[in-house]
């Protein structure tokens, strides 16, 4: 849903300029910036070619490629938008004319502080028309094999960020993760200086094909199996703050502010600027869309149990109530439940700092907190507890985060006079989260109690 938004849309006060070497042709770009007007958003206007010609920096405008981000309009075509994106976005220009010299932006370092710099050092004047905000009020999420990116509803007023970057067990990238909430200051910080990265294989492939010809190891990370070629990181986790990056850039093709959460698992730019042409159109429709897959149902399906209903039937309590809704149930057989995974979980702070992944035993809690129900429909609650007393095939496959919709499902069960069992697995959205075998003693409360 869009809405005009509490803040004014800004510029920058004066001009200001970059100049460099593009990666893909090798040719001397200079890019200068210049203060527009109030609505006019952010154009690119290609100086070299007769009658200046420009596109907007919008999705609509989206040209396919590998690897990087192209927009065409007619005869203007510019190559790796997303850095000067990425650093509009993340200081917060929202109106702005890039004048450039050449079919592709600067590479540089492989990141957007030269271009961040250039534009904090312009400085910025406030418009007097507010910025238009997307808010996100549905989960929507777009998937190509093992990648996939998710927008969720969120805290009002807020977009926070993560990006999960897994390239498997023998890849010399290890894998990593990186959450932020994006202000001006902390773009500049945290996430301008992360540069490109690429592994050696791919370099040589990419320079065999004439790409990058005056691109040496000193101008972005190439990775060889022990680490960095002739360069060293900026941040351990450099190569999930550059694909973070990557994505602010590509979802600020979408023109407008967001507020939501975004979960990106191994997305590419490809990927990215999916989303921002989903968001687009789910906003550009007045009734609700027809859902295409199971995790965009989740949080407006009616409930089987809401928190209510559980709350009469568990004795957990905050923090420790897992369950935020029960999906579906068949007593005695199997049940499906719904956690949703927030940044204000009271474990995040420690597990771990700056980097908040939800504990594999809080994952294991949950998946036993959602047997339990099925438990109540064989036990009465009332004069019975369950209580754990083996947890076993425990597999954990991937992360979960805030943001992170985590479904439970509850199947094999059994249960006798004293004791009940059951699988568990739980899911974010076609991906197994964590999977696990749960035995449980059930006993009379008034023995617990003792």
């Amino acid at each position: 849903m869009t809405t005009r938004g509490s803040r004014p849309q800004r510029t920058i006060a004066r001009d200001a300029e970059v100049r460099g070497i593009g990666y893909l042709l090798g040719s001397d770009v200079t890019v200068r910036f210049r203060p527009a007007d109030a609505d006019s958003g952010i154009r690119f206007v290609r100086v070299d070619l007769p009658d200046r010609p420009f596109v907007p920096a919008l999705a609509t405008y989206v040209e396919p490629r590998e690897r990087r981000t192209a927009l065409r309009r007619g005869e203007a075509v510019v190559e790796m938008v997303e850095h000067i994106m990425a650093a509009l976005a993340g200081l917060q220009i929202d109106n702005c004319t890039v004048e450039l010299d050449a079919p592709e932006t600067p590479g540089m370092d492989g990141s957007s502080l030269a271009f961040a710099r250039s534009l904090a050092s312009a400085g910025a004047i406030e418009q007097d028309r507010p910025r238009e905000v997307l808010v996100i009020d549905r989960p929507i999420t777009v998937r190509d094999g093992k990648a996939s990116v998710t927008a969720y509803p969120g805290e009002p007023d807020r977009l926070v960020l993560s990006y999960q970057l897994d390239y498997g067990s023998g890849s010399p990238i290890p894998a990593q993760a990186f959450f932020a909430e994006p202000t001006p200051e902390l773009f500049l910080r945290q996430i301008a200086p992360a540069r490109t990265f690429l592994l050696s294989a791919e370099a040589e492939a990419l320079r065999a094909a004439g790409v990058g010809s005056r691109t040496s190891e000193a101008d972005l990370l190439i990775f060889a199996d022990d680490g960095p070629i002739g360069n060293s990181l900026r941040f351990t986790d450099e190569c999930a703050r550059h694909k973070l990056l990557d994505v602010i850039g590509d979802l600020a093709l979408i023109g407008k502010d967001l507020v939501g959460h975004v979960v990106a698992h191994r997305s590419g730019h490809s990927l990215n600027v999916e989303l921002a042409r989903a968001l687009l159109a789910a906003d550009s429709v007045s009734s609700e869309p027809e859902p295409d897959h199971d995790c965009c149902t989740l949080a407006t399906a009616s409930p089987a149990m809401d928190i209510g209903a559980i709350m009469r039937l568990m004795p957990h309590r905050y923090p420790f109530l897992l369950l935020d809704r029960v999906l579906s149930i068949d007593p005695g057989r199997t049940l499906k439940a719904l956690k949703n995974v927030t940044f204000n979980e009271p474990f995040f702070p420690g597990h771990w700092p700056d980097r908040p992944v939800m504990p594999g035993v809080m994952i294991l809690e949950a998946m036993a907190q959602a047997a339990g129900i099925l438990i109540s429909h064989r036990f009465d609650p009332d004069r019975h507890m369950a209580m754990i007393v083996s947890i076993d095939d425990v597999k954990i496959r991937r992360q979960v985060v805030p943001g992170d919709q985590l479904v439970l499902e509850i199947d094999r069960f059994r249960a006798r006079s004293k004791m009940a069992e059951a699988h568990g697995v739980a899911r974010i959205g076609d991906h197994i989260a964590a999977e696990a075998r749960l035995r449980f003693a059930v006993l009379p409360s008034d023995q617990v109690a003792a």
